[in-house]
């Protein structure tokens, strides 16, 4: 799962200006639900876990699939990108079933045609979609059509190192957006040449997991309107969130967390700057856990839910998801078994909790969420991103027909803010929502 956008979020809005994507073909097999066809068939599942410990738990899914469809062999295939299955349905050759780790293309899919709708599917097999959260129901459908299903989650929360907690005084995890501030500075040190020794927090926007998605909703931001258009300039939230951010920043020095960012080691590595002390607090996704775990990291850390602003103490417990999203891509040569292991995938709670174990994810269905074999609900440091995963107020980034544009356009116009470039802060929301908004209806 994982983690920031890219360029490629704009593939399937792009492929439909370009002529590259055309509507669903009538004629082409659909997905079915109800087949009672047992001939032996191999499917193809593309998906983008390249991890070997992930990589081995997804088969072993896939050997607990096999066990119930005997006559279904799934051929996976690992490190899949929505670049690769963009082309490949464009170019007739998509696999059966494709997973992606951006929830953001989901629009672009639907409203393309490029992923199959399921909701004929759903309806067939009485799939409840009440046993899955609001917000993932939210990013997994646009348009009226639910072309994909969820699997597994990414939930995000503080993180907070114990030890340093304790040398500066710090009792507890900070709840308000003022208490996270005054912590952050009170945790940072410097070394004698004045650069920063240890960060009491990554305010920098692309400094890890810090992105402005995982930062707005501690105000209740949202991105979209209900008709689908911007709403950046409109919603306090965002202004309230970048002042609070760039005053932070500020307060810790703008070159010096500049230099200190370029100077971490890569998120992925074991020694990335949480894991090795030279970082206080971070906001990061609940798979840190297992990689805390693999790295062998004696780090002494805490996590708990976002702090939230001072005048929103509602939303404390609440925060941001994201994550997997699976569907059938247009073209599939096996469409009834293709369905079949999308929905063992998706709603089969004993599939989803031993997924979610064995490569520490949240699982999506709430069945899953509160099953007693749930090996991380037992975890401490896990149980934070489960309750907030269930939390009612907890939001996502919404589907949109451009891809997810919206959160692309809005990074650069982040970076220039936090490097003091924007003199007119309000202006600036604005001028992005007109940008999104023209972007907006390209796409669609």
């Amino acid at each position: 799962m994982r983690r920031a956008l890219s360029a490629a979020t704009l593939v399937t809005a792009l492929c439909l200006l370009s002529g590259g994507c055309t509507s669903v073909n009538d004629d082409a097999p659909k997905a079915g639900a109800g087949s009672a066809d047992t001939t032996p068939v191999t499917i193809t599942f593309w998906h983008a876990f390249t991890d070997d410990r992930e990589v081995s738990a997804v088969n072993a899914v896939l050997a607990q699939f096999h066990a119930k469809y005997p006559y279904i062999t799934v051929k996976s295939v690992k490190g899949q990108t929505d670049d690769k299955i963009n082309q490949a349905i464009r170019g007739g050759t998509a696999p059966d079933v494709a997973a992606s780790f951006n929830a953001a293309n989901v629009g672009g899919w639907c409203s393309s045609g490029a992923f199959q709708d399921l909701t004929p599917d759903l309806a067939a097999d009485h799939v409840d979609l009440s046993r899955i959260p609001k917000a993932v129901q939210a990013y997994t459908a646009f348009g009226g059509k639910r072309c994909t299903m969820p699997w597994l989650a990414d939930t995000f929360g503080l993180y907070y190192n114990r030890k340093l907690f304790t040398a500066a005084g710090i009792t507890a995890p900070p709840k308000t957006m003022t208490e996270l501030a005054a912590d952050a500075v009170k945790l940072t040190s410097y070394n004698t040449d004045g650069s920063i020794r240890t960060a009491g927090f990554m305010p920098w926007f692309g400094g890890y997991e810090m992105l402005t998605e995982h930062l707005v909703p501690s105000w209740g931001g949202k991105w979209l309107k209900p008709d689908g258009s911007s709403d950046t300039a409109t919603d306090p939230a965002f202004a309230q969130a970048l002042t609070w951010q760039k005053n932070l920043v500020d307060a810790m020095g703008a070159d010096k967390l500049r230099k200190f960012t370029a100077g971490m080691a890569p998120e992925q590595s074991a020694q990335m700057a949480f894991e090795n002390g030279t970082l206080a607090m971070m906001v990061d996704g609940e798979w840190r856990t297992a990689f805390i775990k693999g790295d062998k990291s004696t780090v002494d850390y805490g996590t708990a839910p976002m702090p939230v602003a001072d005048n929103k103490p509602e939303l404390y417990g609440s925060g941001f998801v994201g994550g997997n999203v699976m569907g059938i891509p247009r073209g599939s040569k096996h469409p009834d078994a293709a369905w079949k292991l999308v929905e063992f995938l998706t709603t089969d709670t004993a599939a989803v909790v031993s997924l979610a174990d064995a490569v520490g994810n949240v699982p999506t269905t709430l069945p899953a969420l509160h099953s007693p074999e749930l090996q991380l609900s037992k975890d401490p440091k896990f149980a934070p991103f489960l309750e907030v995963f269930g939390n009612p107020l907890t939001s996502s980034a919404p589907a949109s027909a451009d891809g997810g544009a919206y959160l692309t356009n809005f990074g650069p116009f982040a970076q220039k803010w936090q490097d003091g470039k924007v003199l007119d802060l309000q202006a600036g929301l604005a001028a992005i929502d007109q940008q999104n908004d023209a972007t907006l209806k390209l796409g669609q």
